[in-house]
Order: structure tokens, then sequence, then C-alpha cells
């Protein structure tokens, strides 16, 4: 069912193999990311569960009869299969009927609760996470160089010209969102503001069919967004409202919020790493904090370009964000874990990739090419850390928003422009 204005996504190879291996692919992720667009073009037939026409009748249908909406030319897209969980127990029973891959692709923009979803689907459906647009896939970034290849500590010396720094603040309040792309600033930035609205007014309730107080739900979202790319606890964001937004909130209810954004893909927060030996380094435990996109955390702080230009602290945070999001989605592509570091011996790097065969490379994200410098020497000072239990990092990187160049230093750190990087 192949589009020609579709504009091919990093996942598309993922899915081809997921469909050649598993009975049925699902692929989840926020909603307005792209994902029924990509699945349609692997698909060759397709039933849409959430399809208003009729007064919802293709829902009220899979609700009666759950085999018939089934019924297609394989592979077949069921889109928002999450409306009615029953339909997963189905399509892992058509997958048990017989050793076909490929059956079916099924996409979902929350996770269901458990009730009523009998099996995990395991060896039979395979997952896939979509994400929003890296700065690549929107055509933002050039492609010169591989982070495969700089974490495996290669790079050539390449001139890449200079970058705006209200390109890079553009790309920020845009955002990755396939809507976004080719439409004026002004009206992109109107697409996380709706998204949002979405989120609270409906998608929260359909999650678990609980009603929550909807206020405090924006009060804990712009928390979120104040503290975006930090490490800050659930009692900090709860203190965060009480101290800001003048509201009382409970840790409990602060938890069972979060909960709700993670089973709407809301969030994606990145893990701690940890060298995984015996070490006189006592490690912080604490994810970092990230929307799956930082036009969100924009969008709640009410940003604009004006704003971001006059608070450089803040666009370097959402900055941070930008880069992280696009490593996710790189290193996910060849099997590369995306963490952060900290421990207690004010040891602190933004990004850490480990790829497949337990190598890593420790990255660095600076916004400015005057803060390079600095970067380097952080960067050789934590590795030599590492170095003390065995554990040399494969690479030394700084990723820039405003560097010209892709260079291999004397001292080894490579330093790359976000706006040439690729998978």
């Amino acid at each position: 069912m192949e589009n020609v204005d579709y504009k091919r996504r990093l996942i598309d190879i993922k899915v081809e193999e997921y469909l050649n291996t598993f009975g049925a692919v699902c692929i989840e992720g926020p909603k307005w990311c792209g994902k029924t667009w990509t699945s349609r073009q692997h698909a060759k037939s397709e039933f849409f569960v959430g399809n208003p026409a009729g007064n919802f009748q293709n829902r009220r249908l899979a609700e009666l009869d759950v085999n018939s909406i089934l019924v297609g030319d394989a592979p077949r897209l069921i889109d928002e299969w999450n409306e009615v969980p029953s339909i997963w127990d189905a399509v892992r029973y058509k997958c048990d009927e017989d050793s076909k891959k490929g059956k079916f692709i099924l996409t979902g923009s929350s996770t269901p609760n458990h009730k009523g979803i009998m099996h995990s689907g395991a060896g039979r459906i395979g997952k896939l996470k979509m994400y929003p647009m890296s700065l690549y896939e929107a055509g933002f970034s050039t492609g010169e160089v591989s982070l495969l290849d700089i974490c495996r500590g290669k790079a050539d010396t390449k001139f890449t010209g200079e970058v705006p720094l209200i390109n890079i603040i553009d790309y920020i309040l845009r955002g990755g969102w396939p809507g976004s792309i080719n439409i004026p600033l002004k009206q992109a930035m109107l697409i996380p503001g709706q998204y949002i609205d979405e989120i609270i007014d409906d998608d929260a309730y359909k999650v678990d069919g609980v009603k929550r107080d909807l206020n405090k739900m924006k009060l804990l979202l712009r928390s979120l967004a104040r503290n975006e790319s930090t490490t800050a606890s659930i009692k900090k964001l709860k203190s965060d409202i009480e101290e800001i937004d003048m509201q009382t909130i409970n840790i409990e209810t602060v938890s069972d919020y979060l909960n709700v954004f993670d089973k709407l893909f809301l969030l994606n927060n990145q893990r701690p790493f940890s060298t995984n030996v015996r070490s006189r380094i006592r490690l912080k435990q604490t994810e970092k904090r990230h929307f799956v996109d930082p036009s969100i955390a924009a969008s709640l702080l009410n940003l604009n370009e004006e704003k971001l230009i006059n608070d450089l602290e803040t666009l370097g945070f959402l900055f941070e964000a930008l880069v992280e999001r696009d490593l996710n989605i790189y290193a996910s592509t060849f099997g590369g874990l995306l963490f952060h570091y900290q421990d207690y011996n004010q040891n602190e790097v933004d990004a850490v990739i480990e790829l497949e065969d337990g190598s890593f490379a420790l990255i660095e994200i600076k916004l400015g090419a005057n803060e390079i410098e600095d970067a380097a020497t952080n960067l050789l000072k934590v590795n030599a850390y590492f170095k003390e239990v065995g554990r040399d990092a494969k690479a030394l990187i700084v990723i820039c928003g405003l560097t010209n160049s892709i260079s291999k230093r004397e001292d080894g750190v490579i330093v790359v422009p976000i706006t040439s990087l690729k998978n």
C-alpha cells in the first residue's frame, strides 16, 4: 500500500526484518509520530479500529466478532488495536495456527491494562518502539557521519559549514512530528500543544478508565518540562509543583500520573549507565527525564524563538533533549542502547552509547563550539575512572550544535555537528 509522498523512516528496515521473523509485528509509540503511515507501507490490507464512520462501526465489529477483522491479505494492518485489547489474543492465536511469518502489523499509541490480555505474545508478536522523526529523517541533518562509526572511533575530518542558532531553535520548537516538517514554524508550534490537550482531555482516561485531576496532571507536565534533561526525582517534581505552582500534590499521585504518561509513550527517560564491575566508584541510579520530543517541553513552557535566544540555559537543556532523542533513534537501528552517567565523585557524562558487543562511547552534548574544549577535558577525565576498573571507552565524542566541521582531535576526542549525524 505504498504512498509516493511517504518519507522513509529508519525503523522501516526493522519492520521488514521483524515481518520475516515473527507471525506479527506490533509498532508502539506516541500519537502522531507516523506509526500508521509507516505500517501502511508494509501492509497489503488494513483495518482501522478507531475509524469514526458509522458511529464507530469498526470498533463495535471488533468487539462483537474479533476474528472477522483479521481476514485480509497479509501483512494485514490493525491500526490502534489497543482500543479493543482482545485483538491481541486473537492475533496471537492466529499466529499459532501455522508457522507463516508476517501475517499482521499492529499499531498502538497506548499500553492497555493487562486485564483481558491472556498471553504475552512472546515469540509470536515482535514489538518495535517508534519515535518522532530524527533530524536526519526529517531532512535537517546531512547524514555525513554515522553514529555507529564514531562510536567505534572512526571519523574523517571534514568541513560541514556554519549552522545558524535560529535553525537549532527551529528544530527544537518544531519537533519531529511528521505533520510539522514542511509547514511554517508558527503553525508547527501548534502541534505539540494540541498533542498535550488530547493526552489530558481524552487519552489519559482511556488508559484505564480512571478519572484524574486534569489540572494536577497539567501541573506535573509543566514540572517535567521545567526539569527536562535533568535527573529530578519524584520528590523533586512534587516540591517543584508546590513551590512554583502553589498546589499540593502527594508522592503517590505523582507516581500514578507518571505511570499514565509512560503508558501513553509521552516520556522517554534515559537510564543510568553502569560499568558492571566492582569499583570504588558509587553510581547514581537515577534516570534522566525526557519527553519523547523536546517540542513538548517547549510548548508546555510557552517558549518561542525570542524567549529561547534570551534564555540560553533553558535552550541548552532543550538542545540536549533534541540530541538525546536522535541518539536514541539512531542507536536503536543497530542494537545500541542509550544511557547517561553520574557518580558520587562528581563525574558526569551526558550520554553513553553501549554497543551490542559491550563496548561503549562517552558523549558530551554542547550547544556552542566555545564549550568543546571543556567537554573534551571532562570526557578524558571520566574515561580515566573507567580505565581504573578496566573499562576503556571505545570512543570519546562531543556532539555540538554550532560547530562547522567533523574532526578527530589530537587527544582522540571526536567532534561532530548534530546536523551532520545519522545512524
